[in-house]
């Protein structure tokens, strides 16, 4: 079975669906990944897009309220005249409106009017969150931006601002820092702020400005409104679908990443890789990586100060485990219509395996029958396809085993006939020539006894002479009789063909020589020796060749020629006889070798030759067949069986 054609065909069916499905299989979980990465890492740069609006926004609201606070000429006429009560007032509910965690305001010559916080540092002049007032004092504008506060600064502007900066450094990655990277320490005590500073304008000329800033260490408001605005805070399986985080310098102070507790993430590290390509090369950064717990897919832009200094990072994320799971179902999916296309290739190999190979077996079913001797089996209804050209082939192949069939059996019962005529009138002539030839041979012997009488007259000698000739003729039918009826016994010995045939060809020369008939004998191949009677069969090639001589006209030629055949009876000699005569027409060719036919004139032939060489040849195991077409010629086939195995080099005879 499992070499069958029908299995080979479910086999091919099955291989075919198993390499396609494979392919695209792989080919398509490939562009499936790809394309699931693509549009994550596509989301994720829109989303950190969206997280800087959102971190330029709240700077923005910053400076836009203190620009307010400026312009109101109430607030610059207390500037002018230094009125710290008032504008005490006026920076605790701009703080209070805005949310600030510290807040000044300073005079044109750099001196502290009023702090967020209070204090008694009216004569303190530090740079302090004062910096970014000072910049705006020097540029005559309006400064906005990240600042970086350490920790004295951070005491002096606001009480507990200093310890709420601190915070507790942890390494997520066990991995040493890279080159240029500082080592981390223990506690973070700087801050990292979005300020902004504005100049507070009389008369056209700067009596001083007003500052004020947000600290971002531990700060839950940005990151929080990013979740909630751009991943609309969803979860999966526990964990946000989408995170955000400010990072000072490498590290996160303020996050939404929550650690396995649940708690938020701060105090960690990006990895280095991520600090060398944004902080040290000032590149975004946007690939998987894994934060804190798990993988996602992240997007990283540094953070610049007023002075355009790298001293922070602003990241988002997208939790890959939705996008991976997002992948895995897809590709089961994929898997099940593979496995399902094998299935259905399976069924539709079975389907078509049977209806190919029905035809088949129908061929093979025929075989058996024609085995068995039912030459006309069925083989159903003829195919459109290509198996249908076998079954014509079948088809014709009945046929023509049914007609072979048919011309055995007409020639066995012809052969049959024709033994069953011969041996009747081998009987009938063996006793007519017996009762006959003994009369004849007085009559023959008389005759010739009177015409040696000198005294006959003329008259009576003519006579004589008459019955003497026509007497020799009668004896030479009765010895054709007796030649037709004898079944002698073959006495047969090895010969070479070429040679037995080469001396009748030099035996006919001279009937060739006066009929004016080119006589030609070629031995086309190597012939074996056969086991022959020598005489029989040179009396069969001398009547054929004499035949052939008295049916060609002056100027034509007789050929014979010796070749091997390989036949259904086996592996023989094929003799042709060949002449360029008369020809024998069709309704004398069913009677050409029947005893006393004869298309020669009276008293030319007997018409026993053909059948006595039919019978000569018979007895050596031949056959004798004849073509002929009138007007143009005939052609004798003699087949003769072969036997022993030397041979000579064939070589030809001609006799013009």
């Amino acid at each position: 079975m499992l070499y069958s054609t029908r299995s080979k065909l479910i086999f091919s069916f099955l291989s075919v669906a198993l390499l396609v499905g494979t392919v695209s299989l792989v080919v398509g979980w490939q562009l499936l990944y790809d394309s699931v990465l693509n549009e994550a890492n596509n989301r994720v740069r829109q989303d950190l897009n969206v997280a800087r609006v959102i971190y330029d926004d709240r700077v923005a609201a910053i400076r836009l309220s203190l620009e307010a606070t400026g312009l109101d000429s109430g607030f610059s006429d207390a500037v002018v005249i230094r009125d710290r009560g008032l504008l005490g007032a006026r920076t605790e509910k701009i703080a209070k409106a805005i949310r600030l965690d510290f807040a000044g305001i300073i005079a044109a010559d750099g001196t502290l009017l009023s702090r967020l916080g209070g204090g008694d540092a009216a004569s303190v002049q530090t740079p302090g969150g004062m910096a970014i007032a000072h910049a705006a004092l020097q540029r005559r504008r309006a400064v906005s931006g990240t600042v970086v506060l350490d920790s004295g600064v951070l005491q002096a502007e606001a009480p507990g601002l200093a310890e709420k900066s601190r915070i507790p450094t942890r390494s997520t990655d066990p991995s040493p820092p890279t080159a240029g990277q500082e080592l981390p320490i223990a506690v973070e005590v700087s801050g990292l702020a979005i300020a902004a500073a504005v100049p507070v304008m009389k008369n056209g000329g700067i009596v001083g400005a007003i500052y004020g800033g947000m600290l971002l260490n531990r700060d839950e408001s940005i990151v929080d409104k990013i979740g909630g605005t751009v991943f609309r805070n969803e979860v999966y399986r526990g964990h946000n679908v989408g995170t955000a985080t400010i990072f000072f310098r490498n590290l996160r102070i303020a996050t939404n990443v929550l650690e396995t507790a649940g708690q938020r993430a701060l105090g960690t590290f990006a990895s280095p890789e991520v600090t060398q390509r944004v902080l040290v090369e000032g590149r975004k950064w946007t690939d998987r990586a894994f934060v804190v717990n798990d993988w996602y897919i992240t997007a990283y832009e540094p953070i610049t100060d007023i002075d355009r200094r790298r001293v922070g990072m602003l990241y988002v994320g997208v939790l890959e485990a939705k996008y991976r799971d997002v992948r895995e179902n897809a590709l089961w999916v994929f898997a099940g219509i593979t496995l399902a296309g094998v299935a259905f290739a399976i069924a539709l190999g079975c389907l078509l395996a049977n209806r190919i190979m029905l035809p088949v077996h129908q061929l093979i079913h025929a075989s058996t029958e024609i085995s068995a001797g039912n030459l006309s089996p069925q083989i159903g209804p003829i195919s459109k396809s290509d198996i249908g050209l076998l079954q014509n082939a079948f088809k014709e192949m009945c046929e023509a085993l049914v007609r072979r069939d048919q011309e055995h059996r007409e020639e066995s019962e012809k052969r049959l006939i024709q033994s069953e005529k011969q041996a009747s009138i081998g009987k009938l002539a063996a006793g007519v020539a017996h009762e006959i030839n003994n009369p004849l041979t007085a009559v023959l012997t008389f005759s010739h006894l009177i015409l040696r009488r000198k005294d006959l007259p003329a008259e009576v000698r003519q006579d004589v002479e008459t019955i003497a000739l026509q007497t020799e003729r009668v004896r030479k039918i009765v010895k054709g009789l007796l030649d037709f009826s004898r079944q002698s016994r073959l006495d047969t010995e090895p010969l070479k063909l070429e040679r037995l045939l080469e001396d009748c060809v030099r035996l006919m020369e001279n009937q060739a020589l006066i009929r004016g008939v080119t006589l030609r004998y070629e031995s086309r191949e190597d012939m074996p020796v056969l086991t022959l009677d020598r005489s029989q069969i040179q009396a069969v090639m001398v009547n054929m060749i004499l035949n052939a001589l008295d049916a060609t006209e002056p100027g034509g030629k007789v050929e014979i020629v010796s070749k091997l055949h390989d036949g259904d009876r086996g592996r023989g000699i094929d003799i042709l006889v060949r002449d360029t005569g008369t020809g024998i027409a069709p309704e004398h060719m069913g009677r050409l070798f029947d005893p006393f036919f004869t298309t020669k004139e009276v008293g030319k032939g007997t018409g026993l030759g053909l059948a006595v060489s039919v019978g000569i040849i018979e007895r050596h195991g031949g056959r004798i067949s004849v073509e002929s077409i009138p007007g143009t010629g005939s052609l004798f086939t003699i087949w003769l069986p072969c036997s022993g195995e030397a041979v000579e080099t064939g070589h030809s005879t001609t006799n013009p």
